[in-house]
């Protein structure tokens, strides 16, 4: 437990449903006395960051605790416009209705979100306008979520150029930076939990397709371990480029304090954990904060 209270610049990482870490990381940073006044975030970390700068991450947190299985997919639109699977508009539709229509600017927290210009192939800091607008932005992985349109750029997920970005807090005047790197060195943190089973008849024809297409994409081919299904490759292939970026972004921009979340705690997209992604965080995060305390 720190004695004075600091202000403190948070960087959070990009890493599809390891980001709801992140949750829990914030919880332990305000238990031991730590004031956030400025968020960086790429893709799940401008969601939660956005999140929380809104003053909504208690109400968020509640809502996707209580997801299972069946209720991520009843997010999911898919698209049939040949760029994307997802529209991304119905996961964007229901924060808008959990958070409410904000702009960044108008924010208690300074916050900015991280995004790709697809045909720049350059970074684009989002601090101002709607807030929903520049975590959509932040989010939109290609391939899985459509590219968001944004005055006159192709904007795509922040964490193909930065996936812990430091570089905007480097003004803030604060007394420290913390970063949450969701790339941390693999190790076994959580069990595997058993696949949550809901009853056939409470399902409609259409999410039961939706949920035979992702169980077809993820299901291992011909019986060969190595035969990984289309979701597998691609969290795999994710993991692999964020995670080499993410070493070099974190050599050139050292963080006052690094707490790192296995990358192994999850793939990308079970986001049915929250729960447990959660406690990872405040694991991580106490472990580290005890750690630097010691140190000081």
């Amino acid at each position: 437990m720190i004695s004075d209270k600091k202000k403190i610049s948070l960087v959070l990482g990009s890493g599809g449903a390891r980001g709801l870490a992140h949750i829990g990381v914030i919880q332990v940073l305000e238990e031991q006395g730590y004031e956030i006044s400025s968020i960086s975030g790429s893709s799940m970390g401008a969601l939660i960051g956005g999140i929380y700068a809104a003053g909504k991450l208690d109400i968020f947190s509640e809502w996707v605790c209580a997801l299972d299985r069946m209720a991520v997919l009843r997010l999911l639109d898919v698209s049939f416009s040949g760029t994307a699977i997802f529209k991304g508009e119905r996961i964007i539709n229901t924060l808008r209705d959990l958070i409410g229509s904000q702009n960044i600017e108008d924010l208690p927290i300074s916050f900015t979100a991280v995004a790709t210009d697809l045909e720049e192939s350059k970074e684009v800091w989002l601090s101002s306008g709607p807030l929903c607008d520049a975590i959509r932005a932040s989010i939109a992985f290609p391939t899985i979520f459509s590219a968001f349109p944004y005055k006159g750029k192709t904007l795509v997920d922040g964490g193909l150029l930065n996936p812990v970005p430091i570089a905007p807090t480097l003004r803030d005047l604060t007394d420290m930076t913390i970063a949450v790197s969701l790339s941390g060195n693999a190790k076994v943190v959580l069990e595997d939990l058993p696949t949550v089973e809901n009853n056939p008849e409470q399902r409609n024809k259409y999410h039961q397709k939706v949920i035979d297409f992702i169980d077809g994409l993820q299901r291992k081919e011909n019986g060969k371990e190595e035969d990984a299904g289309f979701f597998d490759i691609i969290s795999k292939s994710i993991d692999v480029m964020q995670s080499t970026i993410a070493n070099f972004k974190l050599a050139a921009y050292k963080p006052d304090i690094l707490i790192e979340i296995p990358k192994d705690v999850c793939s990308i997209y079970e986001f049915e954990r929250a729960n447990e992604l959660i406690e990872v965080g405040r694991r991580e995060a106490t472990a580290r904060l005890y750690e630097f305390d010691r140190s000081s």
